[in-house]
């Protein structure tokens, strides 16, 4: 596979991954840990990706308390390229220093906006799609890589196709109409019958110019503190001078709300690599080999199932024994024990706030 020299990529790493409580600690979070495999999510993901672009044309945006995790996993990115965010902000600020950082290297560099949280398959098949993607970034567009879609999910946003782009990319890629909302069970329903609506991956690519554009454009006070910072990237004082600027910067504001649903010259190249967001217990689960009842042990420590039907079992250490229940994700580690029905694995953040409400900070 060619490997252009003009791409970029930035590797989203910040989030606390609340949902895969106990397992993920607000001191080793989800993507730090190896949840698909033998290494890390955020390692897998810079694996997935350097056949198109080496470590050294990597950016990994995470919280400053992470960065040294980062650094020790990912000995082959330059340090200075994994960059910390004094606190979180939201994508779209993420997104947008990353952009500085680009911009400083290459103007008219094509970088990728990826999550380090991601399961691929298909990797050399999502390669292909990211040289589309690229291509097409190439061409002045902000592009989207939408998942087919395999059942009506409510918890992905979509986005609606339109025509496709033709010439020299046919049906490779496609005009967006407009980004959905997380629809109910009867909309998404509708929207996989349709055939005209892809998942939302939060994988983007663009050029690093023409996102500067779109934020001047839409996020104007957020892109000219960028640009303030920007001008301090490879000086003495940059620590220092993102410290104080990232401060004014709003929460929450999201790069699909705050551009991609704004925007007019969007596109997108459908993907069917066998993506998943591995967000929950439940998600993390339908990816590991399972018995003939559905049933699926994960982690160092030991499992053994009678009469048990659709259970997943995390164990850190211990022998976890289950028998004759149904629909379970068990998860067990060194100072917490999670029992919830699988179809609720979403609430685990809910019982997340509760713990910190009550001040219990050693088991966050």
């Amino acid at each position: 596979m060619s490997r252009p020299s003009n791409l970029y990529a930035l590797i989203l790493a910040g989030g606390v991954g609340s949902r895969l409580w106990p397992r993920s600690r607000q001191n080793n979070p989800k993507q730090m840990l190896p949840l698909t495999g033998d290494s890390s999510m955020l390692q897998q993901t810079v694996d997935r990706i350097r056949d198109l672009i080496p470590p050294d044309r990597i950016w990994i945006m995470t919280n400053q308390e992470y960065v040294a995790l980062a650094q020790d996993q990912l000995p082959e990115v330059p340090a200075d390229q994994i960059v910390g965010e004094p606190e979180p902000r939201g994508t779209a600020p993420a997104i947008g220093l990353g952009a500085q950082h680009v911009a400083a290297r290459d103007p008219q560099g094509v970088m990728f906006a990826l999550h380090a949280d991601h399961y691929i398959e298909d990797e050399s098949g999502f390669r292909e799609a990211m040289l589309t993607a690229a291509a097409v970034a190439q061409e002045g567009w902000l592009v989207n890589l939408g998942v087919r879609p395999t059942r009506p999910e409510t918890g992905y946003g979509y986005v609606e196709l339109g025509d496709g782009l033709g010439g020299p990319f046919g049906e490779a890629a496609f005009h967006v109409l407009r980004f959905r909302e997380k629809p109910d069970a009867e909309t998404a329903q509708q929207f996989v019958d349709s055939g005209r609506f892809l998942w939302n991956s939060g994988i983007f690519c663009w050029r690093a110019d023409v996102i500067r554009q779109e934020f001047l454009r839409y996020l104007p006070d957020i892109q000219r503190t960028l640009d303030e910072i920007g001008r301090h990237i490879g000086h003495a004082d940059a620590s220092d001078q993102l410290q104080r600027l990232w401060q004014a910067l709003p929460h929450d504001t999201t790069i699909d709300r705050g551009i991609m649903e704004k925007a007019t010259r969007v596109a997108t190249v459908p993907i069917n690599v066998g993506w998943n967001d591995v967000g929950a217990w439940d998600a993390l689960a339908a990816l590991l080999p399972s018995d003939e009842a559905g049933n699926s042990a994960h982690g160092p420590g030991d499992a053994l199932l009678l009469n048990a039907k659709n259970v997943f079992v995390h164990s850190d250490d211990k022998l976890i024994a289950i028998v004759g229940v149904e629909d379970l994700v068990i998860v067990d580690t060194k100072d917490a024990l999670l029992v919830i029905a699988r179809d609720q694995a979403q609430q685990v953040k809910e019982l997340v706030s509760q713990l910190k409400q009550s001040g219990r900070e050693s088991l966050l």
